[in-house]
């Protein structure tokens, strides 16, 4: 398949530069348009209000690359527009730095945005994500550290999954669907990893900024926040505590039945 990429890390991001790697070793013909910068939690914002700038770039991953300095949205409505030559099969975002799971944090990721601005522009899209510790993940965001040997061996079995995965999904969807399969992978991903379909944990996220402080400004203070999906629910969180891969199908035309 020729497929479009994008992420919310960022285009130097080792997460989405092994994905884009094994989707090369699959065989699929790839193009990337990806951020500048960290676009983390920015849902599918459009850059409305200053100029977007984008260059091609060599990034060293062996496939035309676009550096696009706005969020994931402007990375593939651009790139669609005006950077690539030919019409795409799908969009694949990721791999992410940690889950995007829940309710309550679905809407929020840039990473399954930049899936969604694909699904807006009728192409079948795929969103992954990998879970990580909470140590891992502030030192992978502060560029303290690359990532470690163990995670290493994970990400690469969930970069192999991911290949696998995108274009089977993608080309059972369709055009015109409106849809985003969003993958997340457990922290210890194996080859034999079972995939589990799901649907978001229905989660309560309250109370994410501190108290005003004397300067009269408020700053993020991260909360997995607390689930109050019925027991038998398949959720996407269940699964991955469970230590399977969870597919979920977010299916945008099933909003209000």
């Amino acid at each position: 398949m020729r497929l479009l990429v994008t992420n919310d890390d960022g285009v130097d991001s080792p997460f989405f530069q092994v994905l884009v790697r094994a989707l090369l070793a699959a065989g699929h013909d790839i193009l990337v348009a990806a951020p500048k910068q960290e676009q983390s939690w920015i849902g599918a914002a459009k850059s409305r209000a200053r100029p977007v700038h984008s260059v091609r770039a060599e990034k060293g991953l062996g496939c035309p690359t676009w550096v696009v300095d706005g969020t994931p949205s402007d990375c593939v409505n651009i790139a669609i527009g005006h950077l690539i030559d030919r019409p795409v099969d799908g969009v694949v975002s990721g791999i992410n730095i940690g889950l995007n799971t829940t309710l309550g944090f679905i809407l929020a990721s840039g990473t399954i945005a930049g899936a969604w601005e694909g699904a807006l522009h009728g192409l079948p899209a795929f969103a992954c994500s990998q879970e990580v510790t909470d140590e891992t993940y502030e030192d992978l965001k502060s560029a303290r550290g690359g990532v470690p040997d163990s995670l290493a061996a994970t990400l690469a079995v969930s970069a192999r999954h991911a290949a696998r995965m995108a274009p089977v999904l993608l080309g059972a969807t369709g055009r015109n669907r409106f849809v985003v399969h969003n993958v997340n992978f457990p922290l210890h991903c194996a080859d034999a990893t079972e995939v589990r379909r799901t649907v978001p944990a229905r989660l309560m996220v309250p109370g994410l900024f501190s108290p005003r402080n004397d300067e009269g400004t408020h700053r993020l203070i991260f909360s997995v926040g607390e689930d109050v999906s019925p027991p038998e629910l398949p959720s996407d969180r269940a699964a991955i505590a469970a230590g399977l891969i969870s597919h979920t199908v977010l299916d945008y035309t099933a909003l209000g039945r």
